[in-house]
């Protein structure tokens, strides 16, 4: 078990100490009031964890309350995880961004895209580019998610079983089968939206290594970055520390959702590589800083493991929408963990062009994204940030927790 252990006092790290101790006020007052079950933060500096404190419970009704080693559902944090595992097989060769994905999945060799009609009887039109590897890394694939419910192309995901979950028995490689057979959203490469496309892209992870996903993970990221409790599943001598998960009752307060929560209690026959990885603190910010360039360990490097080359994260860093534009100008008007305006879209990670749109103080370049029950990060190397928050809500969108984190942090910085 890798140890959520502050490294160096938060003056040392440039952090007020004094005013990190707001975030652990503000966010009480979530927990006084019944809206959040319990949380845990992290900041870390240069490499170094400056921060991390918590409060509440992982399971209210158990009387569990959250601890350093809590495991926790972090659903899309997931995507990012995929999206260097695919990275890390580009830099062998074995595939080029612009390859068609049906090179490695034939079902999307002959895909359909919406022109109109509803969703029993949809009018489509032929893809006219295919479906290439970086758009599944962007999500402009013109993909899908059946609980965004402002399209027939999602009632007709709905209607397959895909909407927060998958039919039972399904593996990995049926799925992307299923998805490839319904129309897509628009012409790929034409538009952003937020979707199943890093699942689709774990499949490729998987076609292109000749192993299942939870093996190249295992292999390849977590054991040499020794994530020793992420996994798309909490065994039997980890059931313990799995926190409950929550959503958002009628009286607004936080409750009990254990028929969603148990799919993390058992190994699962599709591995999502869009939202099924469980994962804790301590872990998952490890993950953070070894994308982050810090001294004496370049971006892609941590504790001797090597993962990516730095400028493979860069390039990931950077906004590859076309014409350098936001998600407001070339996204579609839905939910996604990430704000529009000022935001771009790189290779598994949201990118802030300019905070001032955003209305969000933070810097130019940086990387984010979160899980829909409320977990987030972001990785901000102009002031060589890691930041995590971990809770257990659905949805994300329910209180403004990412925009609060940040204020919290910033004002915290000497």
């Amino acid at each position: 078990m890798s140890e959520l252990k502050t490294e160096v006092e938060p003056g040392e790290a440039g952090l007020d100490a004094a005013r990190l101790a707001r975030i652990d006020r503000h966010f009480q007052r979530y927990i006084d009031d019944g809206l959040l079950p319990g949380w845990l933060v992290t900041v870390s500096r240069n490499g170094k964890l400056a921060y991390a404190s918590g409060a509440g419970s992982r399971d209210t009704e158990a009387g569990l309350p959250v601890t350093d080693d809590t495991v926790w559902r972090v659903y899309s944090m997931s995507k990012p995880v995929t999206s260097v595992a695919a990275m890390m097989l580009y830099e062998e060769g074995a595939f080029e961004l612009t390859d068609p994905v049906s090179k490695f999945i034939p079902s999307f060799a002959d895909v359909r895209v919406y022109a109109g009609g509803s969703d029993a009887k949809p009018l489509t039109v032929p893809a006219i580019e295919p479906v290439r590897i970086w758009h599944l890394l962007t999500h402009t694939s013109g993909l899908t998610y059946g609980f965004h419910r402002t399209h027939p192309v999602d009632a007709m995901l709905r209607a397959a079983g895909y909407e927060w979950g998958w039919p039972r028995g399904t593996t990995l490689e049926q799925a992307c089968d299923a998805w490839a057979g319904v129309p897509l959203l628009f012409q790929p490469g034409a538009e952003w939206n937020y979707s199943l496309s890093v699942d689709v892209l774990g499949r490729v992870v998987e076609v292109v290594s000749g192993q299942s996903l939870d093996e190249f993970f295992a292999e390849r990221i977590f054991g040499p970055l020794g994530m020793t409790d992420t996994g798309f599943y909490a065994p039997a001598d980890k059931l313990d520390r799995l926190a409950a998960l929550y959503g958002v009752g009628r009286d607004g307060k936080a409750s009990r959702l254990d028929s969603m929560g148990k799919g993390a209690t058992r190994k699962p026959t599709m591995l999502g590589g869009g939202g099924g990885l469980v994962s804790t603190a301590a872990d998952y910010n490890r993950f953070l800083s070894m994308l982050l360039s810090h001294p004496g360990s370049p971006a892609g490097f941590l504790d001797g493991a090597r993962l990516l080359s730095p400028r493979t994260v860069e390039f990931m860093g950077k906004n590859h929408l076309p014409g350098g534009a936001d998600l407001e100008e070339f996204g579609r008007p839905l939910f996604a963990e990430a704000p529009f305006k000022g935001t771009g879209f790189g290779l598994g990670f949201a990118v802030t062009l300019d905070p001032v749109p955003g209305r969000i103080a933070t810097s130019p370049g940086e990387l984010s994204w979160g899980g829909a029950a409320s977990t987030a990060f972001w990785i901000d190397p102009a002031e060589g940030l890691t930041v995590t928050f971990f809770t257990q809500l659905l949805p994300s969108s329910a209180h403004p927790l990412r925009s609060q984190l940040r204020q919290m942090v910033y004002q915290a910085l000497i």
